[in-house]
């Protein structure tokens, strides 16, 4: 379940001036007119363990599920998870690398995911470093997947590192920041923005992963609306906590395969990047916590880093 107000622009975009950049975004109107448009969507994160790519895994599944033509490219070199999320861990032959490499051709890498039709996965390579990876090599790689889909889901490494930084330069249409609603990641979070706008990157929208409502009403935690406003960022979505997340890792079966409150949340955000208008439900307590007064003051005391 997510939440916002009923007066909330589109996407709940809270920074004025990017609610266009949020509300597609993507491929609103391209479609409606006939037309196929590509386009390639980073989701990167500033720590690890925020659910980045069981995110990327279950939006690529969403979008495959309604028609839309997906490729998920996984970059987290040496940490590779999307076949395992997709069900594809005995499937997988050759890699990102390969391709890469020239060892193989990016349609004998490409892998099919048998229960959704136009999803392929791209898998990274297992035991490399995510700084191996050359982002004019992505760049090319990118155009080709372009010319074949509709969406091309990147999961980026986690992290600030030389991998994060050459997915900033595989030329992605947009960036998706996924946070928690917690002060280590929200930090992080921040500091991967201020990268990318070192960069003149185009903002990215911001989805905030694992709420908890009991902790959100005790004041415990930020909402979703609360961190966008801290991190000053157009807010595409929020995901609650659901035991039902982990029982799809284990089974190795996408999230939107089983009724939950974060399927619905994840059907919703996958449904706003193809230009619907989805509105955001209140979810969580709208007070303003000390907690989020506190963290606001920390917030502005952070210094940009190094861009190069």
């Amino acid at each position: 379940m997510v939440y916002g107000t009923e007066n909330s622009p589109q996407c709940g975009c809270l920074a004025a001036g990017w609610q266009q950049s949020c509300t597609l975004i993507y491929l609103s109107g391209t479609l409606k007119r006939g037309k196929t448009m590509a386009y390639t969507i980073s989701v990167v994160s500033g720590k690890g363990g925020v659910g980045k790519s069981t995110f990327v895994a279950n939006i690529g599944a969403a979008l495959a599920a309604s028609g839309h033509s997906v490729a998920i490219l996984d970059t987290d070199l040496g940490l590779r998870a999307q076949d395992a999320l997709l069900g594809l861990e005995n499937k997988v032959v050759y890699d990102l690398l390969d391709v890469m490499n020239g060892t193989c051709g990016l349609e004998t890498a490409l892998i099919e995911v048998p229960a959704y039709p136009g999803l392929q996965l791209l898998a990274a390579a297992q035991f490399t470093r995510a700084r191996a990876l050359d982002p004019k090599k992505l760049r090319f790689l990118i155009s080709r997947l372009k010319e074949t889909h509709e969406f091309i889901l990147i999961d980026g490494p986690a992290g600030l590192e030389k991998g994060f930084r050459n997915i900033l330069a595989s030329g992605s249409d947009r960036f998706i920041l996924l946070v928690t609603p917690d002060d280590l990641c929200v930090r992080d979070g921040e500091r991967a923005f201020q990268i990318m706008d070192a960069k003149k990157l185009e903002r990215p929208c911001l989805v905030v992963n694992r709420l908890d409502n009991d902790l959100i009403q005790s004041g415990e935690m930020m909402n979703a609306e609360s961190v966008a406003e801290l991190l000053d960022l157009p807010l595409l979505g929020e995901i609650p906590e659901d035991p039902v997340v982990y029982r799809s890792i284990l089974r190795h079966i996408p999230l939107i395969q089983y009724e939950s409150e974060a399927r619905n949340a994840i059907l919703r955000i996958a449904s706003r990047l193809t230009g619907a208008s989805v509105p955001l439900p209140r979810y969580g307590s709208r007070k303003l916590s000390l907690w989020k007064k506190l963290f606001r003051s920390e917030l502005k005391e952070v210094t940009p880093l190094d861009s190069h």
